[in-house]
């Protein structure tokens, strides 16, 4: 009953703490550390022990493999090399220059528990740079660099700290074993998370219940793990591979059904683990500040060795990122700015560092009985909460004082309208080639519904002030009626006369079409409070030689003047200057003039856009 009470008590904490961190509008992280440090102080609150198998075994597989799944392969393979220098470089600099300061300040430590805990400090976390990065709105290549970092480093320390315990322990490993368990834990890790995707894709080529394929998915992260460290393999990095290849391939393995359960299911456990971390990680402090103030050493030295380690971490990644983006990376162009990242990208990079709950169940790995367990486990929190808070919390100032762009939400509504426009023409493609009989003009139909839902990704960039565009207008009185379907559904339900699997088929469906209503409504609102004129997407010859250009004062388009028309956003014609009402408009003059005149390239007309688009091409710019 305890234990109940106990995981009863950490979820209310962190749904309460989480909300208000969200009134309050600042990170989760933070507050939760926060009242898990006060809270461990209260001796009401019982006292929570972290066992390092809890979180390597419990804890880890499953948030690594919910990171993964969200990580885009692509991406990730564009930005390999960043993201290998700092998971396996930086970790064995950080961990050298640490074990170099520890065994200078701490008298009579052997150099391999030295080394020990500084591949305990040394990687940050997956936790800290998704729940950090993306909240304050980082570059997206640069929380893909974070993020695939994190995934890897884990492993790189997890076999250091291995490595360095066993000459510890005086097994006396030399370079040639262990670099050979470095090589097998590296390489069985690979092929296990390999093995892994392999056989669930076979699988899940047979499952079509949704239910059954989420079953499956819970499974994986936990079962990889296991089975590669009963191989002397690295379990971290087969969750990854795994998760990093299912998701990948999830679009042509899994049923629409299975993946919208699995991506909610994830969502759910990821946010409950990744927050429970970090109140955990606060429910530390009492017993570990405790333990450490036993130690013969005294207070003084003891804050002097753990502020030492802090700023060594800190100081260190900013010398490692900087000559490694030369000497390693060799950094290549932006695909959003058409230039190579500015260094103010690799800052942020070195000063984003956060360490999560991995260093802290780390340090517990430290045998009992080794000099000074207690102080370098103090360490290890004062590393947590440290960087945490210390860069976690100056990370947004400084990306607005770099003047860090973030993603924008014009550019990314470019892109979808482009996206959108480009597999709506395959499948116009595919549905001339296709043989059938359509007496009821269904074919027709589904060419209208493509059309209305080109149009509708396009007109998002309607930016007109005091304008309710037709898909707003459309949302309201949609989300109005639905809640009228809805009361009317309830009431049949109470009557009893219609069975209970039916009025819930009813109401899911009319959940879907609601949820997609709110996804559209919360685009809008973004896009509305931010002005784009960035490139998006490749370019082609026909953009290349119509640049922007200042838009006429005061456009109009005169033939929804002349029809008594309404329009909705305005083009201009790069060649003639020709003003025309966007595709969502009703008459859709601007496509009219490009047919009329094959005049290629268009540009918005609407006050704060210059965004160009090619019909030919089917490409923004």
């Amino acid at each position: 009953m305890d234990v109940a009470l106990l995981l009863c008590g950490l979820a209310v904490g962190v749904l309460v703490c989480t909300e208000v961190a969200r009134r309050i509008d600042i990170p989760a992280p933070f507050l939760l550390i926060a009242v898990g440090v006060a809270a461990s102080y209260v001796p009401q609150v019982p006292q929570v022990y972290l066992d390092h198998d809890v979180v390597l075994l419990g804890l880890l597989p499953p948030l690594l493999y919910a990171a993964a799944q969200q990580t885009s392969l692509v991406d990730f393979n564009a930005n390999r090399r960043p993201i290998l220098a700092l998971s396996v470089g930086l970790v064995v600099f950080t961990a050298a220059g640490v074990a170099v300061v520890v065994h200078l300040l701490l008298p009579g430590i052997s150099w391999a528990v030295a080394f020990a805990i500084g591949a305990v400090v040394a990687p940050p976390d997956a936790v800290a740079a998704t729940a950090i990065g993306r909240r304050i709105g980082l570059p997206r290549r640069i929380v893909t660099i974070l993020e695939g970092e994190s995934l890897l480093n884990d492993a790189t320390a997890l076999v250091g700290l291995r490595t360095a315990l066993a000459v510890a322990a005086g097994t006396g490993l030399d370079a040639w074993e262990v670099s050979f368990d470095f090589v097998r834990a590296a390489g069985g890790g690979v092929l296990v998370g390999f093995a892994f995707f392999l056989l669930v894709a076979r699988v899940r080529r047979w499952i079509a219940d949704p239910v059954t394929d989420s079953a499956v998915s819970l499974v994986v992260p936990f079962a990889a793990y296991v089975l590669a460290e009963e191989l002397h393999a690295s379990g971290v990095l087969a969750v990854v591979v795994a998760g990093l290849l299912l998701g990948h391939k999830a679009a042509v393995l899994q049923t629409a059904q299975s993946r919208i359960a699995e991506r909610l299911n994830w969502r759910t456990i990821a946010f409950v683990l990744e927050n429970t971390v970090f109140l955990l990680i606060g429910l530390q402090a009492w017993w570990i500040v405790e333990g450490a103030m036993d130690s013969d050493l005294g207070l003084g030295r003891i804050a002097a060795v753990c502020a030492a380690v802090v700023g060594t971490v800190i100081v260190l990644r900013l010398v490692w990122v900087f000559p490694s983006r030369y000497l390693f990376v060799r950094p290549s162009v932006d695909p959003d700015t058409g230039a190579p990242a500015p260094w103010t990208y690799t800052f942020l990079l070195g000063w984003a560092g956060m360490r999560g709950v991995v260093t802290l169940a780390a340090a517990f790995v430290i045998p009992e009985g080794t000099e000074y367990r207690e102080v370098l486990v103090l360490i290890a929190l004062a590393v947590v909460a440290g960087t945490l808070f210390l860069q976690g919390m100056t990370l947004p100032w400084i990306a607005r004082m770099l003047k860090v762009p973030s993603p924008d939400p014009v550019e990314d509504a470019l892109a979808r309208a482009t996206l959108l426009q480009q597999a709506s023409k395959s499948a116009l493609r595919r549905l001339d080639e296709l043989e059938y009989d359509d007496p009821h003009e269904v074919v027709e139909l589904i060419r209208q519904r493509l059309d209305q839902r080109n149009f509708a990704a396009w007109e998002r960039l309607a930016t007109v002030e005091d304008q309710e565009a037709p898909s707003e207008l459309y949302s309201r009185v949609r989300l109005e009626l639905l809640e009228a379907e809805r009361r009317r559904v309830l009431e049949i339900r109470s009557s009893g006369t219609v069975p209970a699997e039916v009025v819930a088929d009813v109401l899911a469906m009319l959940d879907v079409e609601e949820s997609m209503l709110d996804v559209a409504a919360e685009e809008r609102r973004e896009i509305r409070v931010s002005t784009a004129g960035r490139r998006t997407g490749e370019t082609c010859v026909d953009l290349d030689d119509q640049p922007a250009i200042e838009t006429v004062e005061d456009p109009v388009c005169q033939r929804c003047l002349d029809e008594g028309l309404h329009w909705v956003a305005l083009r201009q014609c790069l060649a003639c200057g020709n003003v025309g009402c966007c595709d969502s408009s009703a008459g859709q003059h601007a496509t009219a003039h490009f047919r009329d005149a094959t005049h290629p390239v268009m540009q918005s007309a609407e006050p704060g856009e210059n965004w160009r688009w090619c019909y030919l091409h089917h490409l923004t710019a």
